[in-house]
């Protein structure tokens, strides 16, 4: 009897896997991923990177809507945003034609038409979303496409080493409730590592050293304004403008271009990140006293003319740094090279170096970030070789970025989302030392699909780009002849060298990058309570006094439900 019994029970269990199978099945968009891009073609089935790279037999029409930055002025005359050397690769590569539904600019421009977009319901076949909350609210009103399996499927063996390299850290950012419903976006760790930017040429012309506490910083911020180096609207220290933020957060954790990141470093705060005690417990971070007392330094700083007088207004923080008027600003490996451009083109001696800034004790505090923070999402609505174009597209870039003439700035590919090893800057700032001391050669990258994606074509280019000594690089050692390649190289090796090359005492990560769920429906106001208050304090608009009203507020509206959330998740 209990052998009948015992076999029933396992025909109901299979017959119960069997349908959970099928259920799931039917919720992925009702897609079972062909193994041909033309799910109609008689052609030989293909798999692996023979797939991740076929070809259309018919083109494909993929719909998008794109950032795009309004300075950037590489586009040759004629081209544009839906005709170029990238659109132009697509559709002769793969048969892909990308069309643009519609662009918005870069900032706040391109985050309101997000929302807008989502908030309508009436997605592009693809876009490419800059904060996590756009992916997980698109996500829950279900607009999103479950590329589940068929990522799997035509996912290259490049993307895959990548996506490996990250531990399952990047599979789980990029998906909802258990689903992928995103291409992820892989970064360097750098991006996370924020620095001080400095003008090498005005410290020396001064006769000043370089700045290593928060002291420092003050003195030499003052120095700079004193002198008029850039002019009557000469700017100590740039600042945050209305689309950046004056540090990173659990959910932008990031690229944070003209923050305040490794003054509240220094100061061993990390407002925006949620901290493990250690004891079980969690705080989040800007509610702490390191960072009362560090949005009242920026506030001196502010009222003594320190920091740009239109901090947390300037439509673009890059502006007085482009027109050298600004001798410092803070940000992450890559803002030395592609984030301040202009600035090399409107003074060639402009020798922007990147340092650590120290706590008193000597301390080198960074925060961390996550895998990534942008996100290509697709429609729901897109037709299955839509999303399988989509995925080629990223194959392409991941796989051919490197052979691409980025004279032409590579933002202009369709739905570009960066994917990298972690940690790949450091593998390529000691690799390609090493090629300009001769110690190697630029054919010893020869890996086709390698991990380290650039490496090979950075490679047989720096020394047309970096001439000698190599001991002490300088702008003077750089040539901006093919201003794309300068960018990379000077943004590796400048600005990625305190990373490489100088060990980090104190790293802090985020308990959690992403929402639980009382933040889906009240984080929107307590961060918008959180903006107001830190940017009114630094501005002197409020009194550091209201921070602890705040703090209170904060709790009581939500903040200590959240808390105990994030508390739940150490014990996961």
């Amino acid at each position: 009897m209990k052998k009948n019994m015992a076999l029933m029970l396992s025909v109901v269990l299979l017959a119960l896997s069997l349908t959970a199978c099928s259920s799931s099945n039917n919720s992925s968009n009702n897609l079972k991923a062909s193994s041909n891009p033309d799910s109609n073609s008689a052609s030989p089935a293909l798999s692996g990177d023979d797939l991740a790279f076929s070809k259309f037999p018919n083109p494909v029409d993929v719909h998008i809507g794109m950032v795009v930055d309004p300075t950037d002025k590489t586009l040759p005359e004629g081209d544009s945003v839906s005709n170029n050397q990238y659109t132009r690769y697509l559709k002769e590569k793969y048969n892909i034609n990308v069309i643009v539904d519609w662009t918005a600019a870069t900032g706040n421009d391109f985050k309101q038409k997000v929302s807008l977009t989502i908030a309508s319901g009436k997605l592009p076949d693809g876009m490419v979303v800059d904060d996590r909350s756009f992916m997980t609210k698109a996500a829950s009103s279900g607009l999103l496409y479950d590329i589940t399996d068929i990522f799997q499927q035509y996912q290259s063996s490049q993307v895959k080493d990548i996506m490996a390299s990250t531990e399952g850290r990047a599979l789980e950012n990029a998906s909802y409730k258990g689903k992928m419903v995103s291409l992820p976006n892989i970064t360097v760790d750098t991006d996370g590592v924020h620095v001080l930017w400095i003008r090498k040429d005005w410290l020396d012309k001064l006769q000043l050293p370089v700045p290593k506490t928060v002291s420092d910083v003050e003195k030499t911020a003052k120095a700079f304004v004193d002198s008029k180096l850039g002019g009557d609207k000469m700017i100590g220290i740039a600042g945050p403008s209305k689309n950046t933020f004056p540090y990173s957060t659990f959910l932008v954790s990031s690229n944070n271009m003209g923050g305040f990141d490794p003054i509240f470093g220094a100061m061993d705060a990390y407002p925006g990140y949620w901290l493990d005690n250690g004891d079980g417990s969690v705080t989040y971070g800007t509610t702490t006293d390191n960072t009362k007392k560090t949005l009242a330094l920026l506030a001196d700083w502010y009222k003594k003319g320190l920091i740009d007088p239109e901090v947390g207004t300037r439509d673009n923080v890059g502006d007085p740094i482009n027109a050298n008027q600004a001798g410092i600003f803070f940000g992450p490996w890559w803002n030395g090279g592609y984030g301040n451009g202009d600035s090399f083109k409107n003074d060639p001696t402009a020798n922007w170096q990147a340092y650590p800034v120290y706590s008193d004790d000597n301390k080198w505090n960074v925060h961390m970030k996550t895998t990534g923070s942008t996100y290509t999402v697709i429609s729901k609505n897109a037709k299955p070789d839509v999303v399988k174009a989509i995925m080629i597209m990223n194959n392409a870039l991941v796989r051919d970025e490197a052979t691409f003439d980025l004279s032409v700035n590579v933002a202009w590919y369709p739905l570009r989302n960066v994917m990298a090893a972690a940690n790949e800057t450091e593998y390529e700032y000691a690799e390609l030392l090493k090629v300009l001391k001769g110690e190697t050669n630029p054919e010893d990258y020869n890996k086709p699909n390698s991990l380290y994606k650039l490496m090979y074509a950075d490679a047989k280019k720096v020394k047309d780009v970096i001439k000698p000594p190599y001991d002490d690089l300088n702008v003077s050692n750089f040539s901006t002849a093919n201003f794309g390649d300068f960018q990379r190289l000077y943004s590796i090796m400048i600005g990625d060298r305190p990373f490489t090359t100088i060990p980090i005492d104190k790293k802090v990560f985020s308990v959690t990058y992403n929402q639980t769920s009382t933040m889906e429906t009240k984080w929107a106001n307590l961060k918008k309570m959180e903006d107001e208050t830190v940017m009114k304090i630094i501005l002197g608009q409020a009194s550091i006094d209201s921070f602890d009203k705040f703090v209170k507020d904060w709790k009581s509206q939500g903040g200590d439900e959240i808390t105990a959330e994030v508390a739940e998740l150490l014990k996961k």
